[in-house]
């Protein structure tokens, strides 16, 4: 609101014509949780007065000018991103009680000036609720903040660990005006994803994520922890596994120099390169599953392929006795544990308190992890593991 904020020009339907100015900068103050508004003001009047009588307009004009300070009081709220505000004057204070001198005389034009004023303090009620509303459009700083913890970062060094997170839905209290600040507390519905290997992109997008107006926060919110594993990573922990093992008796032994995996209609294929009383490659075929007491990815219904059974089976048909095989799926099996563990605890700092940028602030908990599901893709094996807990978006002072 800048200077002219009020012209009537109309005289005949009042007997007043009207300008409003704003004369210096509006001055906000909470009081009791709402907001405050003291505007001073200019207002130049041209008044109609008088009287008709025998057919006779006995009317004049007369031009005044008047300061006043207009006081108004603002119910906050959220709807659409935006700080909402009904407002409605509370008190105004005339410098000079509003008059005109007729005949050496002064005469209160009060009851003129009264009705004009109620019309101009509806519109300004209106154009001061529309001007909070536009400078306190948050989207964008919780957009650019949602961005911010969106791009993946390295949780582990050690274990080439990423963490990644989706915001999905954006729950939002209600703003609340306390000592001069603007607070509204925010939760988050989010997918979380721990990606072993290189870094992942970002598949953040401002225009998915949907705002809901709440009362109160979810008490929980559940998440989908997704341990990522690509099969050049989970091959390179199964070849250091058989490390310094032997398979066999007696004579007839091998050792295995590298393993490879990769996913096949659905199943794993676990390549065995061996030397020893066999030199080669043999091939077996399982299921991945997941032991919630160890926190290992393991392969069920573990099997030769076909082929290498069937090799085995003419030229060293020891290799295909239970025992080994079973002792070889033992031996495939990779530990996820410390990557949840360690993501676990690298991600704590990001839910104390973090700050992304100036004025929102973010903490949550998480609670222990219980395995949902293990998948394959034409990558890497995903095992889904469900979480529970709490991710809060505070809006204190946002700059």
């Amino acid at each position: 609101l800048t200077g002219l904020i009020y012209e009537d020009n109309a005289i005949e339907d009042d007997n007043i014509a009207m300008k409003v100015w704003k004369t210096a900068p509006i001055k906000f103050t909470e009081q009791k949780g709402k907001l405050q508004s003291v505007v001073p003001i200019k207002i130049n009047a041209t008044i109609k007065y008088g009287t008709s009588a025998m057919g006779m307009s006995l009317y004049d004009t007369r031009e005044v000018n008047m300061d006043a300070v207009v006081t108004f009081n603002s119910a906050v709220g959220l709807t659409n991103w935006k700080m909402t505000t009904t407002t409605t004057i509370e008190s105004l204070e005339w410098k000079e009680s509003p008059t005109v001198t007729i005949a050496g005389k002064k005469v209160p034009i009060t009851y003129l000036i009264n009705p004009a004023v109620k019309i101009f303090k509806n519109k300004i009620e209106k154009k001061l609720d529309q001007a909070i509303g536009k400078t306190t459009d948050f989207k964008p700083n919780v957009l650019d903040a949602l961005e911010k913890l969106s791009t993946p970062f390295l949780t582990s060094e050690q274990y080439e660990t990423w963490f990644k997170l989706t915001p999905v839905e954006l729950y939002a209290t209600d703003a609340v005006l306390s000592k001069k600040q603007i607070t509204m507390d925010m939760g988050l519905k989010c997918t979380m994803q721990t990606v072993v290997g290189q870094k992942p992109k970002s598949n953040f997008k401002k225009e998915d994520v949907v705002l809901k107006a709440v009362a109160k926060m979810p008490e929980k919110i559940n998440a989908v922890v997704a341990a990522v594993s690509t099969y050049e990573s989970a091959s390179k922990v199964v070849t250091k596994n058989f490390q310094g093992q032997e398979f066999g008796t007696g004579k007839r032994k091998v050792t295995v120099q590298k393993v490879n995996m990769w996913n096949k209609d659905g199943k794993m294929i676990i390549a065995l390169d061996m030397t020893g009383s066999i030199n080669g490659t043999i091939y077996l075929s399982g299921f991945p599953n997941y032991n919630a007491v160890t926190k290992e990815i393991y392969f069920d219904q573990m099997d030769y392929v076909l082929d290498t059974k069937s090799t085995l089976m003419r030229t060293a048909n020891w290799m295909a006795e239970g025992y080994i095989l079973k002792k070889i799926q033992e031996t495939c099996r990779y530990s996820i544990k410390d990557n949840l563990d360690e993501g676990k605890k690298n991600l704590m700092p990001y839910l104390n308190n973090y700050s992304p940028m100036p004025g929102i602030f973010v903490n949550g908990t998480l609670d222990d992890f219980v395995f949902d599901k293990v998948e394959l893709t034409d990558k890497a094996i995903i095992a889904f593991i469900k979480t529970s807990g709490k991710m809060n978006l505070k809006i204190d002072g946002m700059q």
